[in-house]
């Protein structure tokens, strides 16, 4: 993981007159809380707008605290090792509000952190749940529906409004008392305005390949990938031309993709780098983590296959708690397999390689992959009742008239 550097602390960077501090600590997380703030903006130029994130509500915010998205984890083993670096980070954050109260906090997604938040500042009487000033919402609900869902009767104690992205979440949250939008989900709205997605099917295109935007979880499935490329590309060597490209968050992990491929001298030629910034990639196929960019992937037609690996504790201790069947979100949207799944002992080189020859050929009979994207992306298309930063409108209060 990169070193988090506390020594330049946002609690030195006092914001009286703050009407809205936006807390995202995930690479997908700030990218959507980026467009959210950018189209608040243009409709309230004059909001005084805090976040605590990372590079994209960095440049879209003048008042930033400090980028958190290397401190991005999964999983009871990873988020135990940096124990006193959340500890000390969650502590600095707590006193800023204190001492600056803003008018409103938009938490979004990241539910470990956001959450144990939310209760914070009920407890200290800061959140107007508690009898404070402080109106907090959420965008980006966890997934109770999948698992630890009495997580929704908290959510309701300490929460003022909650936006959802996926149409089924209102229901899951329609016997608490929290009120529940839901807002559309920002991988449709391009389908739905029929726009150019972002990334495209073309059967003569590289072949994608996206690890993760976490340092830990690169380190474990980056090399797993490479070396099932290097068994596909043995095992048929009139690929050995076949270009890849990978989509990167930011610098840091670029050069880290970059370091690990070093220990791949045959490949490392044939990968090509694309920042995260909105360009059209056209894609054959993709060899993916189980993140957000999955899901953009399946809905842009990409056949793929996940292909993930944790700390076996980790897993261990998710298979008990977690009630669905599938790890990526395009399964369980479906509840069937559409991106087969090459999870813990079974992502070895030639399985990747099978999988991966599977989904270059669903060219040569693409009627049953076509049904089943559209019906993925039928079943995110439900019609929002307004968007994420209508929503958010709504409900924040200045705090200076």
């Amino acid at each position: 993981m990169k070193t988090f550097d506390l020594t330049e602390s946002f609690v030195d960077k006092p914001f009286s007159d703050c009407d809205l501090l936006v807390i995202s600590g995930e690479h997908s997380g700030d990218q959507h809380a980026a467009e959210l703030v950018k189209n608040l903006l243009q409709s309230q130029p004059s909001l005084n707008i805090a976040s605590l994130g990372g590079p994209k509500l960095k440049n879209c915010v003048a008042h930033f605290l400090g980028d958190i998205t290397p401190l991005s984890v999964v999983g009871f083993v990873e988020v135990l090792r940096h124990y006193w670096t959340f500890k000390s980070l969650f502590k600095k954050l707590l006193k800023w509000i204190q001492d600056n109260r803003p008018a409103n906090i938009l938490l979004v997604d990241y539910p470990g952190f956001n959450l144990r938040l939310a209760e914070a500042l009920y407890k200290k009487n800061l959140s107007k749940k508690a009898g404070g000033s402080i109106s907090i919402h959420y965008y980006i609900a966890p997934q109770v529906w999948a698992w630890r869902s009495k997580r929704r009767f908290t959510m309701a104690k300490f929460l003022d409004s909650l936006a959802v992205i996926l149409p089924f979440e209102v229901a899951s949250f329609a016997d608490t008392s929290l009120p529940t939008t839901f807002v559309g989900h920002p991988f449709t709205k391009k389908f739905n305005q029929s726009l150019t997605p972002r990334l495209t099917w073309n059967p003569d295109s590289p072949i994608g390949i996206f690890p993760g935007s976490r340092d830990a979880a690169i380190r474990r499935i980056f090399p797993i990938l490479l070396r099932g490329l290097r068994w596909w590309r043995c095992c048929q060597p009139q690929n050995k031309n076949r270009a890849f490209t990978i989509i990167y968050p930011n610098e840091f992990i670029c050069k880290l993709y970059k370091k690990i491929l070093q220990e791949f001298p045959d490949l490392e030629p044939s990968f090509n780098y694309v920042a995260n910034s909105g360009k059209q990639v056209s894609l054959s196929a993709v060899l993916t983590s189980s993140g957000t960019l999955s899901l953009e992937c399946a809905l842009s037609g990409i056949p793929g296959t996940i292909v993930y690996k944790t700390h076996p504790l980790t897993y261990w201790l998710g298979k008990r708690v977690v009630k669905i069947s599938y790890l990526g979100l395009a399964n369980i949207i479906l509840g069937k397999i559409l991106y087969p799944e090459l999870l813990q002992e079974e992502a070895f080189p030639s399985n990747i390689a099978k999988r991966l020859d599977q989904n270059l050929n669903i060219v040569k009979n693409p009627e049953s992959w076509n049904k089943q994207v559209k019906n993925l992306r039928k079943r995110l298309s439900g019609t929002p009742s307004m968007t994420p930063s209508q929503w958010l409108e709504k409900l924040i209060n200045y705090k200076k008239p």
